[in-house]
């Protein structure tokens, strides 16, 4: 039972600390869309999704104006396209990029996630179809978003696919290079990807999933940040417990949202994901939360311990108010949409090697990263097999979303705008992996996989 004292406790938060929902999710099966003629198959998907998520995006204003709770964004994703096109006959999936496109616009979403791959242990005719498309499909569409899982604990790591997204990647940039390589930030690198994950660009509707679902992403950096002003000098049990509480009150909005879409729906709920997602604007940052628990910036040392203190915590909370917490959960360490982030950068206490360690301890990994444009691929490349050795070994979920800017060099800022923010070109090692990562093959599933 929700009391009134927690009722305007959560009025508080919302007017005051940037509490938010930030995404109510729809995931639809495309299962039944699949067709031996393209055309065919297109057309299937256009209409399952319009027909399924007309009423998403009015449902969410409605929610937000009667409860008085913020909904940033509605989106949709669906299931993986490499496995619905591959029976097709065309090789190139540009096509049901620009479908999936067409039918998020007409539906009024943001963002529609799906144009995915599942490679761990290996690739299908589909999946390398899928591939070879997203630089153009990512370039010649504003609202989609593509995954590529390239390992697991318990498949290791396809070094193959870890070698082909370096290269996919520099091809996203170059064709959008106008856009300071934009299409990069619809892209996301995956170890150990979950399929029932709200937040984009890594949302996809997973095989295991029901026909629709309603899954909500929840955000509230800033009521984090206020509660830990209330506690300075505590020890840092008194943090942990006070991060746990609030994060149990933000997963309780969550869920009230999330189960009241699914009912005007008739869609059912899914999970509620507490991910303190920041946003580019001031009170809405997981560094300054990091820099209240005592830090003078985030990156000092000290950093990565703080940070596994409130992830940790935020799972305990999240799972205390829900028995439906699922997709990432926990701290989301995003450069360019975090103002925080963004001064430690500029200010040289952050950099590339301290945000990987901290990838050990937080939801995801290395995200909206700005790197020279000059970055080779096989950098990128290796970039991405050390973020999948940290997810495969620890059985977490990382992933990479890097985007070498066109013309830009370490120094240089680029900007995305909106929810995306802007960036310091960050710095790189210059030492080459090539060799390294030419070897290709699959890295062996570690033995902490051998669980049955």
């Amino acid at each position: 039972m929700i009391t009134p004292f927690e009722v305007v406790e959560t009025i508080r938060m919302i007017q005051e600390e940037n509490l938010d929902i930030r995404t109510i999710t729809m995931g639809i099966s495309l299962r039944d869309c699949c067709d031996p003629d393209t055309d065919k198959a297109c057309r299937k998907i256009y209409e399952k999704i319009v027909n399924k998520a007309e009423k998403l995006v009015k449902t969410g204003e409605a929610i937000q104006k009667e409860y008085g709770i913020p909904i940033i964004n509605k989106r949709i994703s669906v299931t993986p396209i490499s496995i619905i096109a591959e029976c097709g006959n065309t090789d190139n999936y540009t096509l049901f990029a620009q479908t999936m496109d067409k039918a998020a616009s007409v539906v009024g979403v943001n963002f529609i996630g799906g144009f995915s791959a599942l490679v761990h242990k290996g690739f299908t005719k589909g999946d390398r179809a899928l591939i070879n498309s997203v630089p153009e499909a990512l370039s010649t569409t504003g609202r989609v978003c593509s995954s590529i899982n390239i390992g697991t604990t318990k498949a290791g790591i396809n070094m193959d696919a870890v070698k082909e997204m370096g290269t996919v990647i520099k091809k996203c940039a170059k064709l959008t290079e106008n856009q300071n390589g934009i299409a990069c930030a619809k892209l996301v690198v995956f170890a150990n990807a979950p399929e029932d994950n709200p937040f984009m660009a890594g949302a996809y509707h997973g095989i295991g999933e029901p026909e629709t679902v309603i899954n909500v992403g929840v955000s509230g950096p800033g009521a984090v940040k206020s509660a830990l002003q209330k506690v300075k000098g505590a020890d840092l049990g008194t943090v942990a417990e006070t991060i746990k509480k609030t994060a149990f009150k933000i997963t309780r909005m969550g869920q009230l949202v999330a189960l009241e879409a699914s009912r005007r729906l008739n869609v059912p709920f899914g999970i509620v994901d507490l991910s303190l997602a920041p946003t580019p604007a001031v009170g809405d940052s997981v560094a300054r939360i990091l820099e209240e628990m005592g830090l003078e910036v985030c990156g000092t040392h000290g950093t990565t311990a703080a940070l596994a203190v409130l992830n940790d915590a935020v799972k305990k909370g999240g799972t205390m108010a829900s028995s439906h917490v699922g997709g990432l959960s926990g701290s989301f360490i995003p450069v360019s949409e975090d103002e925080g982030m963004i001064y430690a950068v500029n200010n040289g206490f952050l950099t590339l090697d301290k945000l990987e360690a901290m990838t050990c301890v937080c939801s995801v990994g290395l995200d909206m990263i700005v790197v020279p444009g000059n970055t080779s691929a096989q950098t990128i490349s290796a970039i991405i097999a050390d973020e999948a050795a940290i997810g495969v070994v620890n059985n977490k979920t990382t992933a990479v979303r890097i985007i070498p800017a066109p013309g830009k060099k370490e120094g240089d800022y680029v900007e995305f705008g909106g929810l995306l923010g802007s960036s310091p070109v960050m710095k790189i090692n210059s030492a080459s992996s090539s060799r390294f990562i030419d070897r290709g093959g699959r890295i062996p599933a570690p033995l902490g996989s051998l669980r049955n």
